[in-house]
């Protein structure tokens, strides 16, 4: 009789931690892609952990890191933001023409110095993550509709502002001292770029803010469930423009280095890259219906995409297939994602009331 009764016990722990298990794995899939292409690629391509490529390495993951943490706060309160290219563009653009073309006011022409030109650049492009914010908080309009609007708005300005042509020779002039702007993505510090660098930075006050303040706590509480949300006192219109904001600012950054490393202004720069952004946080387990994921999640999301990147690349595989490649790798993880969120409502109130008896 005592045999009887205890074996649907061990059946049910074994049932928990069987879901806990399965939980886990789709929680830090990131993790295990990232080590499986790592291990993948150095096995394929030699020089793929060699100190070099492994430099060049991270800037590209800088790049998709910055976006993706911008976009993390966005997707977090259940939105999206489809501009995030767009605005890279227009950023270096702005800086671009601020160094070569200048000023014209009292009748000459003066050149702004280049953390004037970064800060102009800045503005115009907290400008679009205010219009974001506004079309999506204040007008009702669907992120999707209200971003995508933006992004042909702040793309269609960056081409105006050189008539589809380069800014070539970012580096400035002595004579007009706006020298120094290559500096930003060029330069090293202790050995690593300064991208990296910056990225680390946005990423530890990101995480911070997300982790530890009222605004992060809001921004998931608007996620999860934005009408009780709005019933706890929280000013969700504020929130969900605050994440536009941070967004847009992130892309410019973007814009800058890209610019910065070019020496050169291009107003196609960023295409498609709100889909690497987008990508890197969806691998990183932010669900894109809000209310779940962490900033952590995303930049190792970030590191999947730039890793497949560069070891497609070195691998020789045709630029078509790396599309093909990374649009399946964007459909399984939403498809993971929905699986994840279905597995945790169905077997979330089992596993709470069995995690007493676990402890017993």
């Amino acid at each position: 009789m005592t045999e009887h009764l205890s074996s649907p016990g061990r059946s049910d722990r074994l049932a928990t931690s069987s879901v806990r298990a399965l939980l886990f794995l789709l929680r830090a899939r990131a993790v295990f892609v990232l080590l499986l292409l790592l291990i993948l690629f150095s096995a394929l391509a030699p020089s793929f952990l060699t100190a070099n490529n492994l430099s060049i390495l991270s800037k590209h993951v800088a790049i998709s890191a910055i976006l993706a943490i911008g976009m993390t706060f966005v997707v977090l309160t259940g939105g999206i933001d489809l501009s995030v290219g767009s605005v890279a563009g227009l950023g270096g653009m702005v800086a671009g023409y601020l160094l070569t073309q200048g000023l014209t006011f009292g009748g000459s022409v003066h050149y702004p110095g280049v953390l004037i030109a970064i800060l102009i650049a800045l503005a115009v492009c907290f400008a679009v993550g205010l219009l974001n914010g506004w079309l999506v908080a204040k007008a009702g309009v669907a992120p999707f509709i209200a971003t995508l609007g933006t992004l042909y708005i702040a793309r269609g300005a960056a081409l105006l502002l050189s008539n589809g042509k380069t800014f070539p020779n970012l580096g400035g002039q002595a004579v007009r001292g706006n020298t120094g702007f290559p500096l930003l993505g060029q330069s090293f510090l202790l050995g690593i770029p300064l991208p990296v660098w910056i990225m680390l930075a946005l990423f530890a006050v990101v995480a911070l803010v997300a982790a530890k303040t009222p605004l992060g706590r809001h921004v998931y509480a608007v996620g999860g469930n934005e009408r009780a949300a709005r019933l706890a006192g929280i000013r969700v219109p504020r929130v969900k423009l605050v994440t536009y904001l941070v967004s847009s600012l992130c892309a410019a950054l973007v814009g800058l280095i890209i610019a910065s490393q070019l020496e050169a202004a291009h107003p196609a720069t960023g295409e498609s890259f709100e889909l690497n952004a987008i990508a890197a946080v969806v691998l990183g387990g932010t669900s894109l219906m809000g209310g779940r994921g962490s900033v952590t999640g995303s930049l190792i999301g970030a590191f999947v995409i730039g890793v497949l990147s560069d070891g497609l690349v070195m691998l020789g595989v045709s630029e078509f297939w790396q599309m093909v490649i990374k649009g399946t790798v964007i459909v399984l993880a939403v498809a993971i994602d929905q699986l994840q969120s279905r597995l945790q409502a169905k077997f979330l109130p089992y596993l709470l009331s069995s995690s007493p008896e676990d402890g017993q």
